[in-house]
């Protein structure tokens, strides 16, 4: 029996080629926020309405930093950012502050809110901040340490008092479409969920208060969403081609850089 004709070079290696592209595709889509080295390792916000107010509620918000090994520096630290259910705003906050006030011309009073935007970014107090706007887990220019290295220094937190948001369980909505930057992409934030209230233990541990509202939201960092560009290209050919699936004339994210440039140490070049 004959053996079977050889495909032609051409179309080996353009099936090849096509191979290739599925390979390195399968190689770089995201599979959610997902990281291969803590698979289990999240950062956790719990948001505690402690107290009601005329128009709102006062909260503690808490970042809890349960990775092993990945942290948080500064500067510029951690960023915290949701989009409001209703019309709410910051009244006050302590332990932490929002980066930009946003439009509250429609207060005629003298003391205007601390944030009136509908999507607020908050970051940590710098150290060394007046002890008045302090408060616990706070002030360390957004610095925030993992689990397994400083426990003690895994914990992040800030009180703010919000306004327009109604002043019972049931009025009360919860904030959506939390952000975090540590400072750079790379988390990403689920839907908050209700649970049941936190409870804070005195300090002679003889007594126990509740909050009035407790919800979580997890976050969960992604090696994928942190870097966006590949690091590397790799070309596959059939040996008996007579040409070579080079790789793209610009590979790595060097897109911006400008050819007559000197390109910066660890960066790609085209």
């Amino acid at each position: 029996m004959a053996p079977p004709p050889l495909l032609p070079a051409r179309f080996v290696a353009a099936s090849v080629a096509l191979l290739a592209v599925a390979f390195s595709s399968s190689l770089t889509r995201p599979s959610g926020a997902y990281d291969p080295l803590d698979p289990n390792g999240n950062i956790t916000i719990k948001w505690d309405v402690i107290q009601w107010t005329a128009d709102g509620y006062v909260a503690v918000v808490s970042l809890y930093n349960y990775q092993q090994y990945r942290h948080i520096q500064a500067p510029p630290g951690w960023r915290l950012g949701w989009v409001w259910a209703k019309k709410e705003v910051i009244w006050a906050m302590t332990g932490g502050q929002a980066t930009e006030q946003g439009d509250c011309s429609r207060f005629k009073a003298s003391v205007l809110p601390h944030c009136c935007r509908r999507d607020p970014e908050v970051v940590d107090l710098l150290p060394g901040t007046p002890y008045n706007t302090q408060t616990a887990n706070c002030c360390r220019g957004g610095v925030l340490a993992s689990w397994a290295q400083d426990p003690s220094d895994a914990v992040a937190s800030f009180q703010v008092s919000v306004g327009q948001a109604g002043s019972t369980n049931r009025t009360v909505k919860v904030p959506r479409n939390f952000t975090l930057l540590a400072p750079g992409p790379g988390y990403t934030c689920g839907a908050a969920k209700l649970v049941k209230p936190t409870k804070f233990m005195s300090q002679d541990g003889r007594r126990s208060t509740q909050a009035h509202m407790t919800w979580n939201v997890t976050c969960t960092y992604s090696q994928f969403l942190a870097q966006r560009s590949p690091t590397c290209c790799v070309s596959l050919s059939s040996f008996y081609n007579d040409t070579i699936v080079s790789c793209p004339a610009c590979s790595c994210g060097c897109q911006n850089n400008n050819s007559s440039s000197t390109a910066a140490p660890g960066s790609c070049v085209e």
